[in-house]
């Protein structure tokens, strides 16, 4: 008699996940989701435990949130892809835009899911074989505020973080810029 497994195998097939999210419950759900599933499923609250998670026993799969903290998702994208160019990393950004999306495609991920994404969008998102979508999201205009901050966002990004050379490059003070950061949309 034959198991329910091999009759109806699970999306994951066993294939290892490593999980970088910072918000703890967030990524424990994420855990046991992909778990039942039949994914081998790891987390990492930061950067630094992810790389040496992933320095340890690089993993087939990873989902990476872009913003960690202090530190952006797309060091621990290109830091993944020295250690295993095979690892099919995916990042989760509850705030989206097409800059980060592209940074995103460029430092090695396969796919860029914005928040909410479901399980199955997420699974699908490490299958992705770079090929457009079947049929595109429906068109929204986005608020002023989203994008002055999606503006930030990208200027910072490429000022490595350095709120300091940001500011200068967005002409305001250094204050000003530290003032609207900590009104960031995301609530962080």
């Amino acid at each position: 008699m034959s198991s329910l497994r091999s009759m109806s195998p699970l999306p994951g097939d066993g294939r290892s996940v490593l999980v970088v999210e910072d918000e703890d419950a967030f990524r424990e759900r994420l855990l046991l989701s992909l778990a039942q599933r039949g994914f081998d499923a790891v987390g990492a609250p930061d950067a630094a435990e992810a790389i040496r998670m992933a320095e340890a026993d690089s993993p087939e799969c990873a989902l990476v949130d872009l913003r960690l903290g202090s530190h952006s998702g797309l060091e621990v994208v290109r830091r993944l892809r020295q250690i295993d160019a095979a690892t099919r990393i995916v990042v989760l950004t509850g705030y989206g835009s097409i800059a980060t999306a592209l940074d995103a495609l460029r430092s090695g991920a396969v796919h860029y899911l914005t928040k909410p994404a479901s399980l199955d969008e997420i699974i699908s998102a490490f299958d992705h074989d770079g090929s457009p979508a079947p049929a595109p999201p429906p068109a929204t205009v986005p608020s002023l505020d989203r994008v002055e901050w999606e503006h930030i966002d990208r200027v910072l990004l490429a000022a490595g973080g350095n709120i300091t050379q940001a500011a200068a490059l967005l002409g305001l003070h250094r204050r000003s810029l530290q003032r609207k950061l900590a009104k960031r949309p995301d609530g962080r």
